[in-house]
């Protein structure tokens, strides 16, 4: 292939990972990861100055996204992802996922998203619990 014309890209280490960084935007990939167990997920975090639009390529995602009242979490919507589909999580909402073992979402962003302008609020195991049942409810045990 001329590497001059295409430039072809993946990742399939656990985790993200960008893949794709141009002018103001980034392409990356998140694969499955333990962190991303629904009882091991320690933050939601939003981002303040862009939306992040997720695509499922293989495998299962639950985008969960949350209201906040006074940088406390309220009601968490649970998204079953579907293959193909195109998901924008809008500028400042609260959001986190977990994927199966197979998972893996490419995820379009600003390329100067980072912890400077997305804010994160940290869960608690009643927020995981949720999490989890949401889970089961979506996936089944």
């Amino acid at each position: 292939m001329n590497s001059h014309l295409v430039e072809v890209s993946d990742y399939n280490a656990a985790g993200y990972a960008p893949v794709v960084d141009f002018q103001t935007w980034r392409v990356a990939i998140l694969n499955y990861i333990d962190e991303l167990e629904t009882e091991l997920i320690d933050n939601f975090q939003c981002h303040l100055e862009t939306d992040e639009v997720f695509v499922l390529l293989e495998g299962k995602c639950i985008l969960f996204c949350a209201d906040t009242t006074q940088g406390k979490l309220g009601k968490i919507v649970a998204t079953n992802m579907q293959a193909g589909k195109i998901y924008n999580i809008k500028q400042g909402v609260y959001h986190t996922h977990t994927l199966s073992q197979d998972g893996k979402v490419l995820i379009v962003e600003n390329q100067d998203t980072n912890d400077r302008n997305s804010p994160k609020i940290t869960v608690s195991g009643d927020i995981q619990q949720q999490l989890s049942q949401l889970k089961a409810q979506l996936w089944g045990s």
